[in-house]
């Protein structure tokens, strides 16, 4: 059952937990406020606020979500995603960021998705992702997050690697976390 992006706002990615849990992280790695970014999968736009808003765009496939952030944040821009077509620039963006969108994709998908995004980064700019992520000897929270999450392709940091690793990019694990309690999370980048 997918939520309303009211309830998805509010219970998945309430202002707070993503304080806590994504923006403290990034801050701490990044500064995104002088940045053009790209966000990828926005949903809601809680991330939003980590950038500057005459330099952020959000994209969503979700017109529902995309509706909902716009009504959210109206200083900021949010698009639907569709055809699997990034519309930006070739060297327009700093930074894409990806908050727990790739393992909702495909792996065939990504990588397409991945070349498109090498197309876009300026030179020196990179793809910042937290997402969620199998750990070896983590039975029980890697058993939890593939029976508890509705994203079929959670990965290992190897496999979110490749990835990018493919179409030409570098990529550097920045830190490997636990999420409330049972959700391995990895922040990684590809530059």
């Amino acid at each position: 059952m997918e939520l309303s992006p009211i309830l998805y706002h509010r219970i998945i990615r309430p202002k707070w937990l993503s304080r806590f849990y994504i923006h403290n992280r990034i801050e701490k790695f990044l500064k995104l406020d002088d940045k053009h970014v790209l966000d990828f999968g926005a949903g809601t736009g809680v991330n939003c606020t980590l950038c500057c808003p005459e330099k952020y765009q959000g994209i969503d496939p979700d017109v529902k979500r995309i509706e909902y952030a716009k009504k959210l944040y109206p200083d900021y821009v949010f698009n639907v995603f569709d055809n699997d077509k990034l519309t930006k620039q070739e060297n327009s963006v700093d930074v894409v960021l990806i908050i727990a969108v790739l393992h909702h994709i495909p792996p065939e998908k990504i990588r397409e998705y991945a070349i498109q995004f090498k197309a876009v980064l300026k030179p020196g700019g990179m793809v910042v992702a937290i997402e969620p992520c199998l750990f070896d000897k983590k039975h029980i929270s890697n058993w939890y997050m593939q029976t508890a999450d509705n994203g079929s392709y959670i990965q290992n940091e190897r496999g979110y690697h490749d990835y990018f690793e493919q179409a030409g990019f570098t990529c550097k694990t920045i830190q490997r976390f636990k999420k409330c309690f049972l959700y391995n999370e990895l922040f990684f980048v590809a530059y």
